[in-house]
């Protein structure tokens, strides 16, 4: 029982680091968020913090993957699966430019297949893209969007354009990325502009 207890316990503070760090990030910014300054903010030692993860790289895959659970548990559960939910969470990623900076710079370093990370982008694309098919699929069948559209590639243009435009609004943050993703969707589903 004791074994039940800890592991138990674990999963605990290992959520209680995630939830802290995903604070911490993005109110410090990824560069200035040290596995020190995080394991500090938990009352661990960085020995300690990285007993619950293996490395820095994994501890910052698994930050994302608590940030991604977070917005859907905000945006798409408030909003359902829409276009809508999707340019909440965009919009929300402007208030929170350390985490958007993390994802730029871990996407870049998860293209080696043998990166931390590397897994979590490749699911996490092929999610994105699929979620954005099913979208415009549920356009084409209302009749709002051309049926000879094909649903994955468009998917994947959204993804291309989102996380382009978290890179171009980190170097100029006065760019509105949902006023662009919002032209997109326009464009995509015949000139609508709702979703």
């Amino acid at each position: 029982m004791a074994t039940r207890g800890a592991y138990a316990k674990g999963i605990v503070k290992r959520e209680q680091i995630l939830t802290t760090a995903l604070e911490v990030i993005a109110r410090n910014g990824y560069r200035h968020a040290s596995v020190r300054e995080l394991a500090d903010a938990v009352g661990l030692s960085q020995a300690g913090l990285l007993h619950y993860f293996s490395s820095k790289e994994e501890l910052f895959t698994a930050i994302l993957r608590k940030r991604d659970e977070v917005d859907f548990a905000t945006y798409v559960a408030e909003a359902g699966r829409s276009a809508e939910a999707f340019f909440a969470v965009i919009a929300h990623n402007a208030e929170v430019p350390g985490l958007v900076r993390l994802y730029a710079q871990l996407s870049v370093e998860a293209v080696e297949a043998d990166h931390p990370a590397h897994a979590y982008f490749v699911e996490r694309s092929e999610r994105f893209r699929n979620a954005f098919a099913d979208l415009i699929r549920a356009e084409q069948a209302a009749g709002h969007t051309d049926a000879e559209l094909d649903p994955v590639l468009a998917g994947g243009l959204f993804l291309a354009a989102a996380d382009g435009l978290q890179t171009q609004w980190l170097l100029d943050p006065t760019i509105d990325m949902v006023a662009h993703l919002r032209l997109l969707w326009s464009l995509v589903t015949s000139g609508r502009t709702d979703s």
